[in-house]
């Protein structure tokens, strides 16, 4: 089986969070599929990860960022990548 390299032009947006404020690079490869890149300070600054009190990589999702990304696709300003 030959499996071949994506070769879709993808980017990432920076998306900021309507809650805290931090802002984190998106990609979205279809709409299920959302890839995100917290920088050291956006996981800081992350309010939700802050009032979880512990380590954020055992957090599934912001919440708040979520809702951010979502309105950041309906608004146009993040673009879904087709298949």
């Amino acid at each position: 089986m030959t499996t071949r390299a994506d070769e879709r032009p993808w980017r990432y947006t920076p998306v900021t969070c309507a809650q805290c404020g931090v802002v984190v690079k998106v990609s979205k490869f279809s709409l299920q599929h959302t890839s995100v890149q917290w920088s050291e300070g956006a996981v800081r600054g992350c309010a939700e990860f802050a009032r979880a009190g512990r380590d954020s990589a055992l957090i599934p999702t912001c919440a708040s960022l979520r809702d951010s990304i979502d309105d950041a696709v309906a608004g146009g300003r993040v673009e879904v990548l087709p298949p």
